[in-house]
């Protein structure tokens, strides 16, 4: 199973390939906000899905929930919906971007199917998202690195025991207050993010003590043979700390600060300019 985004327009949507249906489940809150440009999806949606239930539309039982992340950070129950029963809501709802969104979502589904056939498409098509953002080529490898290394860290906790999604995330924030010395919430918080991935957001400095935070961890619990939360906590703390030391190295050579406030957000005018 696998939470990605995908961009419609620059625009971020939450998606969901379940590996054993192979199928893709997109949340219905993000398409809706697209479709409708609408301050308040949720709302639009709930008396959409009222209105169609009270037309006799079969479409509630083919709808799906899961736990995604929500603006605050936290990972919060959404409805989903696959391919199929998407179109269906798309045809609900009066837009002129439902035609473009639907060969959108064609798109999605054969380029998932490519990538199964050939993996290092879906890692072609990572730089090309990359790039439409306007990330430089410097810091778009140093981001798929480190996703790299943060792949390889989450596979040593699922085989040693860690399995639930608020203890990945336990252990995430306890290395990365170590070496930034701010929880992730504070250091989103500081580059005035709400629902948007902190990595997407760091500097390539960032990036790079990240990697080493958590390639430490990884080490020192392999060689440690972790096992457990408890155990993998003590690994990230010590990990956490390797890269904070070299850290603190660093700011005392250059006075400059690694962990910054900047951000890639889009300015008022860009904003207004995608809209």
């Amino acid at each position: 199973m696998k939470d990605e985004i995908k961009l419609f327009n620059e625009k971020k949507i939450r998606t969901h390939w379940d590996e054993k249906l192979e199928k893709w489940y997109f949340s219905i809150i993000d398409v809706v906000e697209i479709l409708t440009d609408s301050p308040r999806p949720r709302k639009y949606w709930s008396a959409l899905k009222t209105k169609l239930q009270k037309e006799g539309s079969e479409l509630s039982p083919k709808l799906g929930h899961l736990k995604m992340q929500a603006e605050d950070g936290k990972m919060r129950a959404t409805d989903v919906a696959d391919t199929e029963t998407l179109l269906r809501v798309i045809q609900s709802i009066p837009s002129p971007k439902a035609e473009p969104f639907k060969q959108w979502l064609a798109k999605v589904g054969y380029e998932r199917m490519q990538e199964i056939a050939d993996p290092s498409q879906g890692i072609d098509r990572a730089r090309e998202n990359w790039q439409q953002l306007g990330r430089s080529e410097k810091w778009i490898q140093q981001r798929m690195t480190g996703q790299e290394t943060r792949n390889k860290l989450t596979d040593y906790w699922k085989e040693s025991g860690v399995q639930k999604a608020d203890e990945f995330a336990l252990l995430t924030n306890i290395i990365h207050q170590e070496w930034t010395e701010l929880t992730v919430k504070k250091h989103k918080e500081i580059k005035g993010l709400n629902s948007q991935n902190l990595r997407d957001h760091m500097s390539e400095a960032e990036l790079i003590f990240t990697a080493l935070a958590e390639l430490s961890t990884r080490q020192i619990a392999e060689t440690a043979e972790a096992k457990g939360l408890k155990e993998n906590a003590i690994a990230g703390k010590k990990g956490g700390k390797i890269a904070k030391d070299a850290r603190l190295k660093l700011e005392a050579q250059t006075g400059k600060s690694v962990v910054t406030g900047e951000n890639f957000l889009p300015s008022a005018k860009e904003t207004k300019k995608l809209k």
